[in-house]
């Protein structure tokens, strides 16, 4: 196993292939690239995925990008990467006390979205999960991508709280 790609070994109980309700990723429209993407998965998430055989951060971006990177300690480099390329969306656990939320997240995204409550991922297997064990948030990059979160609240499909940053 390369070091880059270490992050995604772990147990059962601490792994970090969750995936995203798909109802969130319904609410948000359609994304180009998922670049960090389980290689099974009961439904798309983009046009194109790049799972841990892709090694999605090294791969070239383009378009509008879906991103539930895995949660461990190589956050930092996925949300890194989508700051520098601007245009789209990551699904995080919101760590607003982080280094890499304070850099990447509020000096950096169009707006970030808190969730109501916990929610559900899933397991591959398209399984519901348990509640996960801290509070998600959804982090836009650009104007179109708040804007896309701003109307799924508006129509009922995401209940939190935005905050605009830019």
């Amino acid at each position: 196993m390369t070091e880059e790609n270490k992050f995604f070994a772990r147990s059962e109980t601490t792994k970090d292939e969750w995936l995203t309700p798909p109802e969130i990723v319904n609410a948000l429209g359609e994304f180009d690239v998922d670049p960090s993407s389980p290689i099974n998965r009961p439904w798309p998430t983009a046009k194109k995925h790049y799972t841990i055989e892709d090694d999605g951060l090294k791969q070239g971006w383009e378009g509008r990008i879906w991103m539930n990177p895995p949660y461990g300690n190589q956050i930092k480099h996925w949300m890194k990467k989508l700051s520098e390329h601007g245009n789209g969306i990551a699904l995080v656990f919101s760590r607003t006390e982080s280094r890499w939320f304070h850099q990447f997240c509020w000096e950096k995204a169009t707006g970030i979205f808190f969730f109501k409550g916990r929610i559900s991922f899933y397991h591959v297997t398209g399984e519901k999960a348990m509640s996960a064990t801290a509070a998600s948030c959804l982090v836009a990059y650009g104007s179109d991508n708040a804007e896309k979160i701003k109307s799924a609240i508006a129509n009922g499909s995401l209940q939190g709280v935005y905050i605009n940053l830019r």
